[in-house]
């Protein structure tokens, strides 16, 4: 029993502590309702103009996440529905 208490231990620490490393993201970008956001493909554009080829974006907290490539480097972008201003760049 002890054996199996001990795995069940080790194995929730490090289900929680995989989901924290997941989550690097950057969430906080304005405090505008939703309704008056600009749209997300304004933000894809300004990465599009800055030199990236867009993978994908979507919503993170309230922040636009746009997901590029430049360089042969991965890159998380975070824009500013409100202004569409970078607020956050994390390099994979």
């Amino acid at each position: 029993m002890r054996v199996i208490r001990v795995v069940a231990i080790a194995l929730s620490i490090g289900m929680s502590m995989g989901s924290a490393a997941m989550a690097d993201g950057f969430k906080n970008c304005t405090k505008l309702d939703k309704a008056s956001w600009k749209p997300a493909s304004d933000a894809e554009a300004k990465a599009k103009a800055a030199g990236y080829e867009v993978r994908r974006s979507k919503i993170e907290g309230s922040c636009y996440e746009v997901y590029g490539v430049k360089e042969g480097k991965l890159y998380e972008l975070f824009y500013s529905p409100e202004d569409l201003s970078l607020k956050h760049t994390i390099a994979k």
